[in-house]
């Protein structure tokens, strides 16, 4: 009878010993593939839009001097044919969404977005400054005043009649970038019993198609698809305008 420090060990195969003699790289992962190159930018909004106040570090936010810049590059980019903004956002400084909004109606490169979880308070005017936008059947929009305090003021001190003209700015832009009127957002804004001990509405999916704010409900697939089909118009136009030059 052998010794338990006399028994031979197990034979392996060759595919065994190239494994084992291998160094330990990678465990319970998966390489996800490289895509190949897409004429879709995605920019992503989310956590509280950041303007001039820098807010803590515990706070997921979206910085308005990163996105900037990045639509004006998209704008001049030949490789990036589409932009699909992807909203999960409770709101934030006014100017900076403002901003954001302004950029966005101006481009002529099809643009879609989604709102996805939540798009509230400033996040309003950049989901509607899209050449088209959509909301997912679950997701939020939360339409109510600006405050003195909160997250959609740019300071503490501001008087009442600098908050209405930023406020009519906010109506002014929604109502013109929407199918709702002017009337319709302004009741939106101002409708009582809706909000706790406040004023304001919240709408869910179909609710803001409905009010006229959104075009339509959909999911990622929705958004992506029709992006595709603003991008295939886009083509067309432009390439009737090569043929009249020619």
């Amino acid at each position: 009878m052998r010794a338990e420090s006399e028994v031979e060990p197990m034979q392996q195969t060759p595919e065994q010993e190239e494994l084992a003699g291998a160094p330990l790289r990678e465990f319970g992962e998966i390489e996800t593939p490289v895509s190949p190159p897409s004429n879709i930018h995605v920019l992503s909004i989310i956590g509280q839009i950041e303007g001039h106040t820098v807010l803590p570090p515990q706070n997921k936010t979206t910085k308005y001097e990163h996105i900037m810049p990045q639509l004006v590059a998209i704008e001049q980019s030949d490789e990036i044919e589409g932009l699909l903004i992807l909203l999960n956002t409770v709101g934030g400084d006014v100017e900076a969404g403002l901003a954001i909004s302004e950029l966005l109606a101006g481009m002529t490169t099809p643009s879609v977005s989604i709102v996805l979880g939540g798009g509230h308070s400033i996040a309003v005017p950049i989901a509607v400054s899209c050449s088209y936008s959509m909301i997912a059947s679950t997701a939020t929009m939360t339409i109510h005043p600006l405050r003195l305090s909160g997250q959609l003021v740019v300071g503490t001190q501001q008087t009442y009649e600098y908050l209405e003209r930023m406020q009519e700015r906010v109506i002014k832009f929604v109502s013109e970038h929407s199918r709702c009127s002017t009337e319709g957002f302004r009741d939106l804004m101002f409708r009582t019993g809706e909000l706790l001990r406040d004023v304001g509405t919240v709408l869910v999916g179909q609710d803001a198609v409905d009010a006229g704010l959104i075009d339509s409900v959909g999911s990622l697939a929705d958004a992506l698809r029709k992006l595709d089909e603003l991008i295939a118009i886009r083509r067309k136009i432009a390439g009737r305008a090569k043929e009249r030059i020619h």
